[in-house]
């Protein structure tokens, strides 16, 4: 697995004034939070709620052998034959996940 080195530079320096301010908002109890503005959770909205939506799964690269007429099956369907057979498989884990 690849691993990727991620930097983060701040906007502007942390001044001790906001540095003070930060420190006071980590000591206030969770209990004196305002969080009447954000609505509660409910099975609708659960329902409508999306899992992994955002979530990219690293790649590997590979060689594969494939029979001549599966390969040619795949790519008679136009542009990005790899991605389809990524989907393929990708179909036949969840289902065998599924039946487990």
């Amino acid at each position: 697995m690849k691993k990727r080195l991620v930097r983060v530079t701040a906007a502007e320096p942390l001044t001790t004034e906001r540095r003070r301010e930060l420190e006071v908002l980590v000591a206030r109890p969770d209990s004196e939070i305002d969080v009447s503005d954000i609505p509660e959770w409910d099975a609708a909205m659960f329902a409508r709620a999306e899992r992994g939506r955002f979530y990219r799964p690293l790649k590997s690269q590979l060689t594969v052998r494939l029979d001549s007429d599966v390969l040619a099956w795949v790519k008679a369907k136009g542009r990005g034959y790899q991605t389809r057979i990524n989907a393929i498989l990708r179909q036949a884990m969840l289902e065998d996940a599924s039946q487990k």
